[in-house]
């Protein structure tokens, strides 16, 4: 479980139990909320340009970002311009702007930073999506489809398609906040345009599941590199009989771990609060220890991890099948238009 997930979300325990009424009144005023959407009484934005959200209905990392990696590189691939709009959790301020290759993390957010490096595609950041959004194509007119990082849940952006990634792990107890980690009932699935479920699912949970396209999603990683020098690369066999740190501030740390362990690694794990803001002390350990990093650590890390460092990058791993309800919504976006 994630480090800064409240250990009760995974049962329907004690303490579960006596925050369920409160629950309760959470799912009536969500419900109310996306009524008044429905009805016109708020309103959504609508871009002119076609908006693909890659999100999930619980707290905590579930595995979007390889996602959005993944689905602007299969975009690009057949002929799109792909750009990007995220909240930038994490950063000092709130104004929307594009993030720039010298941007830190403290800057623009962890995730942001991550995704114009690893895609190359213009990333905005701005809590304000349907601004965010705005200023991107101002900014980068050649961009003609838009995926937004997380946003499942800001109403005021209008869609045109949803993909929605299920990490049963994250889903806990499955009930809404604060009494569960779920932002949105699992009947919200129904509305996704695909499904990326991400680890193994209980038959109890697949029956839930509603009938929409469904895939499955494995995050792959083959090698090692070193975070002062990319290029300089190890294999897990080249940590053999020695201890490692495994440092990780991700939404599900542990699937860090055990990815790592599988590999036959002697691993010391090391977990931190998702979006955790380092400092060299929480790198402090014995010497001649090599670190290993995932690669969101990495970006906030690197301008102090000591010189046996080294990240994981991990790409997901995603049938094709889950692009093909998403381009069946950008056509028609494209009708629409027309």
């Amino acid at each position: 479980m994630a480090a800064n997930r409240p250990a009760f979300w995974q049962q329907r325990s004690g303490w579960a139990l006596l925050l369920w009424p409160v629950s309760l009144v959470f799912l009536v005023l969500s419900n109310l909320r996306r009524v008044c959407y429905r009805l016109g009484v708020l309103k959504s934005r609508r871009s002119p340009v076609p908006v693909v959200v890659v999100g999930n209905i619980a707290v905590g990392g579930s595995g979007k970002t390889p996602v959005v990696v993944w689905l602007a590189s299969a975009l690009e691939a057949r002929g799109w311009s792909p750009g990007i709009v995220s909240r930038g959790y994490g950063r000092k301020d709130d104004a929307i702007r594009i993030v720039a290759s010298g941007d830190t993390p403290a800057s623009v957010g962890d995730e942001p930073r991550l995704l114009a490096q690893l895609t190359g595609v213009p990333v905005v950041v701005g809590a304000d999506r349907a601004e965010a959004i705005r200023h991107l194509l101002a900014a980068c007119p050649a961009v003609d489809v838009v995926i937004s990082d997380d946003g499942l849940q800001h109403l005021a952006m209008a869609r045109d398609a949803q993909v929605v990634v299920v990490d049963e792990q994250v889903l806990g107890n499955g009930w809404l906040l604060p009494a569960g980690p779920l932002r949105e009932p699992v009947a919200r699935l129904g509305e996704a345009s695909v499904l990326v479920v991400h680890g193994r699912v209980s038959d109890k949970l697949m029956a839930r599941l509603p009938d929409v396209p469904q895939v499955s999603m494995t995050l792959d990683g083959t090698h090692f590199e070193a975070i002062s020098n990319r290029a300089e690369r190890r294999l897990a066999a080249d940590f053999a009989g020695r201890r490692v740190h495994a440092v990780a501030g991700i939404g599900r740390p542990e699937r860090f771990f055990d990815q790592l362990c599988a590999m036959g690694l002697d691993v010391v794990p090391h977990p931190f609060p998702d979006h955790h803001e380092y400092v060299p002390e929480d790198l402090a350990f014995e010497p001649g220890e090599p670190i290993l990093l995932t690669e969101k650590d990495a970006v906030k890390c690197a301008p102090f991890a000591p010189a046996d460092t080294w990240v994981f990058p991990v790409s997901a791993r995603i049938s094709e099948a889950a692009l093909q309800p998403i381009l069946d919504s950008l056509d028609r976006h494209g009708r629409q238009a027309a």
